[in-house]
């Protein structure tokens, strides 16, 4: 599963369990979010960056994410889900995630999520640190990634 997932630099294995299936015996479509969110916190785990920024620092807030399912997940299998940032805004990062089966060999499902950087202090949007465009860079080289950044995107 690895293979399938190595131009992601945080990936999280995980069984999936029997209690995510629905009625028509696959993983629910609701649990394919907590997975991605799983990969998303690791992500931000390795950046240092989430909960203990709160709360009145600058941190994480999702405004979007979205997947796209390829083949039905059900029990029992084990799970690979990949995170990398493809893009850095100037107040907001770009997320793409995969999950891989073991049971299929086979990427299964493609994400993308985008986190606003919020002031929870402030109520309000927030520029993106250059110490967290500086991690984000260093994480994403372990695995050759330069995460694309418009121009002037840069620290303030």
């Amino acid at each position: 599963m690895r293979e399938l997932l190595k131009a992601y630099p945080v990936i999280v294995v995980q069984a999936v369990a029997w209690g995510e299936m629905d009625a028509f015996h696959h993983v629910n479509n609701v649990a394919y979010f907590r997975y991605l969110e799983n990969a998303r916190l690791a992500y931000f785990g390795e950046l240092g960056w989430g909960s203990r920024t709160l709360p009145d620092g600058v941190g994480p807030i999702l405004r979007d994410t979205k997947a796209r399912f390829r083949l039905p997940l059900t029990y029992p299998d084990t799970i690979a889900i990949g995170a990398r940032i493809v893009e850095v805004q100037a107040d907001r990062i770009v997320m793409v995630h995969a999950i891989a089966s073991e049971a299929f060999g086979k990427i299964v499902t493609e994400g993308e999520s985008v986190i606003v950087t919020y002031d929870y202090g402030r109520g309000e949007k927030a520029p993106v640190p250059g110490e967290l465009r500086e991690k984000i860079r260093a994480i994403e080289a372990r695995v050759g990634n330069v995460p694309g950044e418009p121009a002037g995107a840069g620290p303030p």
